[in-house]
């Protein structure tokens, strides 16, 4: 009986690893040769990797990545991809993160661009970093909503706190001169101090001309190439050749390049 108000009250303080591993102890019958230091030991452990899987949950959901099972584990190298593990395995366990360098990725349509950096967003949080994933020409719009609405501030603010953020379909379609000087704003706050990945088609020396205002864009890639990795991806298009499904995937779904 005391056992089962003390498992109550684990639950009721949010200790549910703690909770968990209790019973698990209770129903193995060799823990009894444990000292009370080895299993308290092993119960605030079991308590840190539940704490940890939560907060993974939690960041991959405010994270809202375009291919949520996404993961450097599985990155294509081929030769013909122009994409070296090595590199990408040294980004990713380095700390590009904490330095707030940027990541520029560029190449054809369907060669794992968005793939690559959802993946390096997505072991960012495995790593305990936010993450937020936006598509630059929705993005366009979402903008012009905030403004209307007097939000852009506050979501400015909250945006430079976000540890990853990843500007996918960069340079697709034109953008307003409104939607410049916010681009420049967001990058601004990053400097030196946050991550970004941005992902696009348009090859990294005709960025200039896309953003269009020579002023503005000479800010934006001055910010951008201060610390900067790049990834030219090259090679035939992967949609619809991998034979592996998410989770989150339904039966008709193609999974998506990598």
């Amino acid at each position: 009986m005391m056992m089962h108000t003390t498992l109550a009250q684990l639950r009721a303080l949010k200790l549910d690893g703690l909770a968990a591993g209790l019973e698990e102890q209770l129903s193995l019958p060799g823990m009894g040769a444990m000292s009370f230091e080895e299993r308290l030991a092993l119960l605030i452990d079991r308590e840190v990797h539940c704490r940890n899987d939560r907060k993974l949950v939690r960041l991959l959901k405010q994270a809202r990545l375009k291919y949520g099972q996404a993961a450097i584990e599985d990155i294509d190298t081929r030769p013909a991809r122009g994409l070296d593990r090595r590199a990408v395995m040294s980004l990713a366990l380095g700390d590009w993160v904490e330095s707030g360098h940027s990541v520029l990725i560029s190449g054809a349509t369907g060669t794992g661009k968005s793939w690559l950096a959802c993946a390096l967003a997505q072991y960012a949080c495995r790593r305990g970093y936010s993450a937020v994933y936006q598509r630059v020409p929705r993005l366009q719009e979402e903008l012009r909503i905030k403004h209307g609405s007097g939000a852009f501030g506050k979501w400015l603010l909250q945006l430079a706190k976000t540890d990853v953020l990843v500007l996918d379909d960069w340079g697709v379609g034109a953008i307003d001169g409104n939607t410049r000087s916010d681009l420049l704003e967001i990058i601004d706050d990053r400097t030196g101090n946050k991550a970004t990945i941005i992902a696009g088609q348009l090859p990294i020396e005709h960025w200039h001309a896309w953003i269009g205002d020579a002023t503005i864009a000479d800010a934006i890639l001055d910010r951008i190439m201060q610390h900067h990795h790049r990834f030219a991806l090259a090679g035939d298009t992967l949609r619809g050749k991998n034979p592996k499904m998410r989770k989150d995937q339904g039966p008709g779904e193609q999974a998506p390049p990598h």
